[in-house]
């Protein structure tokens, strides 16, 4: 998903240098993935900034097929995208299997395609897989965040509540604001990091008619997979299977952030 205005950015964040050689966040998932097997990318950006996204990706010289769908074609038209899961529907005339959703603009490591890839294997069309992060792994070094936070029983995720203000206090503990609370280190945490069955893609364009049909004059308002997830889970439709990762998460906010994840990139991947 790469069609985020990146408003606090400031600018296409999705395009921000991050590696030694050229590389944005988008390169390291391409590369990660498709060393974990993936065999197709699709691209979801907007109109305005295609021509951009398409150099940078045809300077890299990928040898797996990568097509570019709009979001900002599929419905009405919005200043603000319609959201996340308006964004992974409008990939679907590109989608025939199994999938990952990642965002363009974070890093998830590459033994987290690997262990999502494996997990896959098998796959019943009403389950789906959720990359569980550390909570202490993704937290920036300043300020504070908006995560999802997992209840999760055995490997099941039992729920998802996007929990906001999270940040490291001066006495090393954790706490978030809405819901207000302390949160240990080792919370699971999603960073949006999925796998699921074509058969998701029906159960989207269900979902969108009907937030259409009660938001569509709102402009701001957002149709969002971990809502629609939720949903899914809690009607017993969907199952999802909590696959943990020891990565580190690294993503930007902020023009600040950038030092800040070169630094890590580069520890990282040298």
């Amino acid at each position: 998903m790469a069609a985020g205005l990146g408003s606090r950015f400031g600018g296409t964040k999705q395009l921000a240098i991050i590696g030694t050689e050229g590389e944005a966040f988008l390169d390291f998932a391409i590369k990660d993935a498709v060393a974990a097997g993936v065999q197709k990318v699709v691209l979801i950006i907007r109109t305005d900034i295609a021509d951009d996204v398409e150099r940078h990706i045809d300077s890299r010289g990928y040898s797996v097929p990568i097509v570019y769908v709009m979001q900002d074609q599929l419905g009405a038209a919005r200043d603000k995208p319609w959201g996340t899961g308006h964004a992974v529907l409008a990939a679907a005339s590109e989608v025939d299997g199994n999938f990952i959703v990642i965002n363009a603009d974070d890093y998830y490591g590459a033994s987290t395609y690997r262990l999502l890839a494996d997990a896959a294997h098998g796959m019943a069309l009403d389950q789906a897989l959720l990359a569980g992060f550390r909570l202490d792994q993704t937290l920036p070094e300043i300020g504070e965040v908006s995560r999802g936070i997992c209840e999760v029983a055995g490997s099941e995720l039992v729920s998802l509540v996007e929990t906001h203000g999270i940040g490291r206090q001066t006495d090393g503990t954790i706490t978030a604001t809405d819901p207000a609370g302390r949160l240990d280190d080792d919370t699971i945490a999603s960073m949006n990091c999925w796998v699921f069955s074509p058969r998701l893609m029906d159960e989207l364009k269900t979902g969108f008619d009907s937030f259409y049909a009660e938001h569509g004059h709102e402009p701001k308002t957002e149709f969002l997979l971990p809502s629609v997830v939720n949903d899914l889970m809690h009607s017993g439709e969907l199952t999802v299977s909590v696959v943990p990762t020891s990565e580190p998460w690294i993503g930007v906010t902020n023009p600040s952030d950038l030092e800040v994840a070169r630094r890590r990139i580069r520890s990282m991947r040298s």
